[in-house]
Order: structure tokens, then sequence, then C-alpha cells
């Protein structure tokens, strides 16, 4: 049993689900239920296959493509940063023409629950624990993300339209933030390990 917590609680706090679910009501504050809901079931297979994927092939993977998880936090930082100043920019009804399906994969599916922190623990528990238990605690770690995006519609009734805008732009920048922080710690990482 403390195994199961041990690999659990890493990927909960890599994955952040409390981060995640601000930024997905605000990337569907104008979509439809079914839209939203469907977004963030492309969002969970993304990231679920990505981290399958990592948990199966572990370092071999990042050998064979000679990458490093100091390069996946400078390209993640630099797409989330891209977004982010396009949702601050441009308005909603300009987002709504933005291809839904790109939005699920990136940036939700990855680098937002599937992040070079969530890539770095699933390779490492998987190594310490074994595949099979670090990939039943990542499906766990889905469910409860999952489980929290698709029932999101019912926090946007307690929300006031005007001040669900005015937070959907807090959490762009709060994104821009997140992605200026990943970019700056994949080139300390250059920094430190070059």
């Amino acid at each position: 049993m403390s195994s199961l917590f041990e690999i659990f609680v890493p990927l909960f706090v890599a994955m952040g689900p409390l981060t995640v679910l601000p930024i997905f009501l605000s990337m569907t504050d104008d979509m439809s239920v079914k839209s939203s809901r469907e977004l963030a079931r492309k969002a969970i297979l993304t990231a679920f296959f990505i981290a399958l994927v990592l948990i199966i092939a572990g370092q071999a993977l990042f050998r064979f493509l000679s990458i490093t998880v100091d390069d996946l936090r400078v390209a993640g930082g630099i797409i989330l940063l891209l977004i982010a100043v396009y949702d601050l920019v441009f308005s909603s009804e300009k987002r709504k023409t933005a291809n839904v399906d790109d939005v699920g994969i990136v940036p939700l599916g990855t680098p937002l629950i599937v992040g070079p922190a969530t890539m770095t623990a699933a390779v490492v528990l998987a190594d310490q624990h074994g595949r099979l238990l670090t990939l039943l605690m990542l499906v766990a770690n889905l469910v409860i993300i999952g489980a929290m995006l698709h029932y999101s519609d019912k926090l946007k009734t307690y929300i006031n339209p005007s001040v669900s805008k005015a937070f959907g732009k807090v959490m762009s920048l709060f994104l821009a933030a997140i992605a200026v922080a990943m970019f700056r710690s994949g080139i300390l990482g250059f920094i430190q390990n070059g």
C-alpha cells in the first residue's frame, strides 16, 4: 500500500489537477457542455497515451531521440507561452475559430496534464516501482483529472459571466508565468548539466 502512495502522490503533484482545471475553464468559457466534455476526453486520452509510451519505453526513448527533460521543458514553455499570449491578445470570438482537436492535444493533453514533470516522474517511478503499478497510479490520477474536467460545467453555473471572462484573462497570465518557469528551469538545467 505504501508503494501505491509513493507512486500516486508524485504523479498527482506533477500533473497538477488544481492548475489544469482553472486553465481548462478559461479555455472552454464559450463552449457548449458537449464540446468542453469532448475536449476533456481528447486531453485525457492524449495524456494517457503519452505517459503510457514513457512508462513502457522509459529512458530508452529519450536516448533514442537524443533529448533530455530540459529539452522538453524549453519546448513546452515556448508552446504554452505562445498560447497564453494568443489568448491574452485575441478575443474569445477569435479563439472560437481555433481547432478544438488541437487544443485538446496541445496544450491540455501535453504539456499541461503530462508535461516535463509528469514525464520525468513516470520514467523514474516506472524504474523504481515497476511499470504496472506506475501505470495503475497514472490511470487513477487521470480518472480524477478527467472527472474534474468532465463536470467543470457545473462550476461555471456559479460564476458570473463577466467574472468568468476576467478570470480567463488572469488564468492566461498565469499560464504565461508557468510557461516562463518551464523555460527558465530548462535553461538552468542546460547550464548546470552543460
